[in-house]
């Protein structure tokens, strides 16, 4: 199977609590200050009390799936069988549900750990359809989200992600368009074009994940199961007019809203 004997008998080596605590700052830097590359981080942190250096920054930055958020001059090459699309979104008008479902990936810090956080949103509505935890980065907790928002008996005409390996993997884009859903992806480093699912991450993080501190994987999948589903049905949102996601999702002229228009330059 092209495994070596000492890759078989490896066994994992967790980060250290010094290093999980950084990380979790690290964390709360980028979600306030997305634009922050690693020299500024080091220099904040350094402005903290606390020494790293560039090449720890560096790795515990792609440990947690963070990247600076700024269009690069060249972008990176997509992995074996990866492929990028272009970005279906500019000056589309979105006026309704179902026009463009979207997705992202987040680091979740835990107090002795962390995992990672994918959704399935509905850009009018701001309604998450699906989510998953996963101790890793793979495609498949992705799949999993997608396939449960697809559950729903609803489906988008665009489904728009990042140029993550997740998204660009052939079995995430197969589960995708073998449903008829044509594919978007932002530009690389580009947050502004995901910019309602970022706003969601800061949320959950702020009002949820980080006063929680959840121990394990197990209660952390109890205590967000609750606040999405405070979110969708009871959250009001003030862009929605002060309905909540489900409201604005499911039935908006029902709650007296009047559909708003998305339109992306």
């Amino acid at each position: 199977m092209g495994i070596s004997r000492s890759g078989f008998y490896y066994e994992p080596v967790p980060e250290s609590a010094e290093n999980l605590a950084l990380m979790r700052r690290l964390d709360e830097l980028h979600l306030a200050r997305p634009v922050y590359g690693s020299r500024r981080l080091v220099a904040q942190l350094a402005r903290e009390g606390l020494a790293v250096n560039r090449k720890r920054m560096t790795r515990l930055l792609q440990l947690m799936g963070v990247e600076t958020v700024y269009p690069k001059r060249n972008l990176s090459a997509p992995g074996a069988g990866h492929r990028i699309y272009p970005y279906l979104l500019e000056g589309l008008e979105i006026s309704g549900p179902d026009q463009v479902w979207c997705s992202d990936i987040t680091y979740v810090p835990m107090a002795h750990g962390y995992m990672y956080l994918v959704a399935v949103m509905d850009w009018w509505s701001r309604y998450v359809l699906a989510w998953e935890l996963s101790n890793s980065q793979d495609s498949e907790f992705c799949i999993r989200a997608w396939t449960a928002a697809l559950a729903t008996g609803r489906q988008p005409l665009i489904a728009n992600t990042d140029q993550g390996s997740q998204f660009t993997s052939h079995e995430y884009l197969e589960a995708v368009e073998s449903a008829g859903v044509d594919v978007s992806m932002d530009g690389r480093g580009r947050w502004l074009d995901n910019r309602f699912i970022e706003r969601l991450w800061r949320s959950v993080k702020q009002e949820d994940i980080y006063p929680q501190d959840y121990s394990d994987g197990l209660t952390a999948q109890r205590g967000l199961a609750q606040w999405f589903g405070h979110y969708n049905g009871h959250r009001p949102h003030q862009a929605l007019e002060y309905a909540t996601p489900g409201e604005w999702y499911h039935a908006p002229e029902s709650y007296g809203a009047k559909p708003a228009v998305w339109r992306w330059r």
